[in-house]
């Protein structure tokens, strides 16, 4: 199998690392929507909603509440919108779940390497 996210886990794709423990990796997205768009993927590959099992699914909820923390406190960000894709609208066929921060006021994209920064500072 030849899985992008996969890569990423293993650490032959590189990535902007923000959070990882025994079940899940959370990096930034490198085509972001807005300043802080990160990603959670479970390290073991399921290919979508109908393959993850709801251990695995509850613990990415359980991170995405400590990341939406995280940009509020880095990022000041005034909301987040969770995304997760099944199907054809799904480009890479491993789960992942999107967390785009919102901004009341939005500014331009920044560089994704200031944006690390921030985070894991």
């Amino acid at each position: 199998m030849n899985c992008l996210f996969c890569g990423i886990v293993n650490g032959s794709v590189p990535s902007y690392k923000i959070y990882e423990d025994d079940t899940v990796f959370c990096f930034l997205d490198i085509n972001p929507d807005s300043n802080g768009h990160m990603l959670i993927i479970p390290k073991k590959h399921y290919k979508d909603l109908n393959d993850i099992d709801l251990n695995t699914l509850n613990h990415i909820i359980e991170i995405s509440k400590k990341m939406k923390k995280l940009l509020e406190e880095k990022l000041y960000i005034d909301g987040l919108t969770l995304i997760q894709n099944n199907g054809d609208v799904q480009e890479v066929k491993h789960f992942h779940l999107h967390l785009k921060p919102f901004y009341n006021n939005p500014k331009d994209l920044m560089k994704i390497e200031e944006i690390y920064n921030i985070l894991t500072k």
